[in-house]
Protein backbone atom coordinates (compact mmCIF):
# COMPACT_ATOMS: atom_id res chain seq x y z
CA UNK A 1 0.00 0.00 0.00
CA UNK A 2 1.26 3.47 -0.87
CA UNK A 3 2.38 5.78 1.96
CA UNK A 4 -0.19 8.48 1.05
CA UNK A 5 -3.01 5.91 1.14
CA UNK A 6 -1.85 4.53 4.49
CA UNK A 7 -1.85 8.04 5.93
CA UNK A 8 -5.37 8.81 4.61
CA UNK A 9 -6.69 5.56 6.07
CA UNK A 10 -5.08 6.26 9.44
CA UNK A 11 -6.63 9.74 9.58
CA UNK A 12 -10.03 8.26 8.76
CA UNK A 13 -9.61 5.60 11.46
CA UNK A 14 -8.53 8.16 14.06
CA UNK A 15 -11.45 10.43 13.14
CA UNK A 16 -14.23 7.82 13.06
CA UNK A 17 -13.36 4.50 14.76
CA UNK A 18 -14.92 3.73 18.14
CA UNK A 19 -11.53 2.39 19.32
CA UNK A 20 -9.55 5.39 18.05
CA UNK A 21 -6.79 6.47 20.44
CA UNK A 22 -8.30 9.98 20.30
CA UNK A 23 -10.87 11.04 22.84
CA UNK A 24 -14.33 12.07 21.63
CA UNK A 25 -13.31 15.72 22.20
CA UNK A 26 -10.07 15.28 20.20
CA UNK A 27 -11.95 13.62 17.32
CA UNK A 28 -14.36 16.56 17.06
CA UNK A 29 -11.53 18.93 16.12
CA UNK A 30 -9.17 16.40 14.46
CA UNK A 31 -7.77 17.70 11.16
CA UNK A 32 -5.33 14.88 10.47
CA UNK A 33 -1.90 13.72 11.58
CA UNK A 34 1.27 15.45 10.42
CA UNK A 35 4.16 13.74 8.66
CA UNK A 36 7.58 14.44 7.24
CA UNK A 37 7.67 14.22 3.44
CA UNK A 38 8.17 10.71 2.09
CA UNK A 39 11.87 10.11 1.41
CA UNK A 40 13.28 6.96 -0.20
CA UNK A 41 16.58 7.57 1.65
CA UNK A 42 14.84 6.21 4.77
CA UNK A 43 13.80 2.90 3.18
CA UNK A 44 16.20 -0.03 3.72
CA UNK A 45 16.43 -3.71 2.93
CA UNK A 46 17.83 -5.40 6.04
CA UNK A 47 18.59 -8.84 7.42
CA UNK A 48 18.42 -9.81 11.08
CA UNK A 49 21.56 -10.65 13.02
CA UNK A 50 20.07 -13.33 15.30
CA UNK A 51 22.78 -12.92 17.97
CA UNK A 52 20.89 -12.40 21.24
CA UNK A 53 17.61 -13.32 19.58
CA UNK A 54 15.00 -15.66 20.96
CA UNK A 55 15.11 -14.18 24.44
CA UNK A 56 12.09 -12.77 26.21
CA UNK A 57 13.07 -9.24 27.26
CA UNK A 58 11.47 -7.03 29.85
CA UNK A 59 10.45 -3.74 28.22
CA UNK A 60 9.45 -0.63 30.16
CA UNK A 61 5.94 0.63 29.45
CA UNK A 62 4.72 4.24 29.29
CA UNK A 63 2.83 3.84 32.58
CA UNK A 64 5.94 2.68 34.47
CA UNK A 65 5.02 -1.01 34.39
CA UNK A 66 6.86 -3.64 32.36
CA UNK A 67 5.92 -6.08 29.64
CA UNK A 68 7.83 -8.83 27.83
CA UNK A 69 8.68 -8.89 24.13
CA UNK A 70 10.55 -11.63 22.27
CA UNK A 71 13.76 -10.33 20.78
CA UNK A 72 14.42 -11.57 17.23
CA UNK A 73 17.85 -9.97 16.86
CA UNK A 74 19.41 -6.80 15.50
CA UNK A 75 19.06 -4.99 12.17
CA UNK A 76 21.88 -2.79 10.89
CA UNK A 77 21.87 -0.14 8.18
CA UNK A 78 23.58 3.11 7.18
CA UNK A 79 21.76 6.40 7.64
CA UNK A 80 23.18 9.93 7.38
CA UNK A 81 26.62 8.41 6.80
CA UNK A 82 26.50 6.45 10.04
CA UNK A 83 26.18 2.71 10.70
CA UNK A 84 23.35 2.13 13.18
CA UNK A 85 21.75 -0.89 14.81
CA UNK A 86 18.26 -1.45 16.23
CA UNK A 87 16.89 -4.33 18.28
CA UNK A 88 13.92 -5.97 16.58
CA UNK A 89 11.10 -7.82 18.33
CA UNK A 90 8.75 -10.55 17.13
CA UNK A 91 5.37 -9.42 15.80
CA UNK A 92 3.89 -12.15 13.62
CA UNK A 93 5.78 -12.22 10.31
CA UNK A 94 6.96 -8.63 10.78
CA UNK A 95 9.61 -7.15 13.03
CA UNK A 96 8.49 -4.59 15.64
CA UNK A 97 11.10 -1.88 16.19
CA UNK A 98 10.52 0.85 18.79
CA UNK A 99 13.11 3.64 18.44
CA UNK A 100 14.11 7.15 19.43
CA UNK A 101 16.27 9.42 17.29
CA UNK A 102 17.60 12.97 17.18
CA UNK A 103 14.12 14.29 16.24
CA UNK A 104 12.49 12.80 19.39
CA UNK A 105 11.13 15.50 21.68
CA UNK A 106 11.66 18.15 19.01
CA UNK A 107 9.76 17.34 15.81
CA UNK A 108 8.57 13.87 16.79
CA UNK A 109 7.06 12.31 19.91
CA UNK A 110 9.54 12.53 22.79
CA UNK A 111 9.18 8.96 24.02
CA UNK A 112 9.93 7.58 20.55
CA UNK A 113 8.15 6.05 17.59
CA UNK A 114 7.52 2.59 16.16
CA UNK A 115 8.17 1.00 12.79
CA UNK A 116 7.56 -2.51 11.47
CA UNK A 117 9.93 -4.23 9.06
CA UNK A 118 7.97 -6.24 6.50
CA UNK A 119 9.25 -9.63 5.28
CA UNK A 120 10.58 -9.90 1.73
CA UNK A 121 11.43 -13.60 2.05
CA UNK A 122 14.77 -15.30 2.43
CA UNK A 123 15.38 -13.66 5.80
CA UNK A 124 15.26 -10.16 4.30
CA UNK A 125 12.97 -7.32 5.41
CA UNK A 126 11.96 -3.87 4.20
CA UNK A 127 12.49 -1.29 6.92
CA UNK A 128 10.67 1.86 5.78
CA UNK A 129 10.84 4.76 8.23
CA UNK A 130 8.31 6.66 6.10
CA UNK A 131 5.89 4.31 7.90
CA UNK A 132 7.20 5.26 11.38
CA UNK A 133 4.37 6.19 13.68
CA UNK A 134 3.61 7.40 17.19
CA UNK A 135 2.43 4.95 19.84
CA UNK A 136 -1.17 5.45 20.99
CA UNK A 137 0.06 6.88 24.32
CA UNK A 138 1.24 9.93 22.30
CA UNK A 139 -2.42 10.87 21.79
CA UNK A 140 -4.02 9.77 25.03
CA UNK A 141 -2.53 8.97 28.48
CA UNK A 142 -5.09 6.18 28.93
CA UNK A 143 -3.00 4.00 26.59
CA UNK A 144 -0.07 1.87 27.78
CA UNK A 145 2.79 1.57 25.25
CA UNK A 146 6.25 -0.06 25.13
CA UNK A 147 9.11 2.42 25.33
CA UNK A 148 12.17 1.98 23.10
CA UNK A 149 15.05 0.29 24.94
CA UNK A 150 18.15 2.48 25.35
CA UNK A 151 19.91 0.37 22.66
CA UNK A 152 17.34 1.77 20.18
CA UNK A 153 18.10 5.42 20.94
CA UNK A 154 19.83 6.72 17.80
CA UNK A 155 22.03 9.83 17.76
CA UNK A 156 21.14 10.43 14.09
CA UNK A 157 17.90 12.02 12.90
CA UNK A 158 15.37 9.79 11.17
CA UNK A 159 13.58 12.55 9.21
CA UNK A 160 10.73 10.35 8.03
CA UNK A 161 7.34 9.27 9.28
CA UNK A 162 4.88 10.80 11.72
CA UNK A 163 5.51 14.10 13.51
CA UNK A 164 4.41 15.05 17.04
CA UNK A 165 0.68 15.24 17.68
CA UNK A 166 -0.61 18.71 18.58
Amino acid sequence: MEIAELRREKDDYFRHAHDSPLSVEQRASFKGLRYLAEDAAYRFNVTVDPNGGGTLEEVEMSDGSANHLRRVGTVRFDVAGERVALIAYEQGDELFIPFRDATSGKETYGAGRYVEAEPLGGGRFTLDFNRAYNPYCAYNDAWRCPLPPSENWLAVAIRAGELSFH
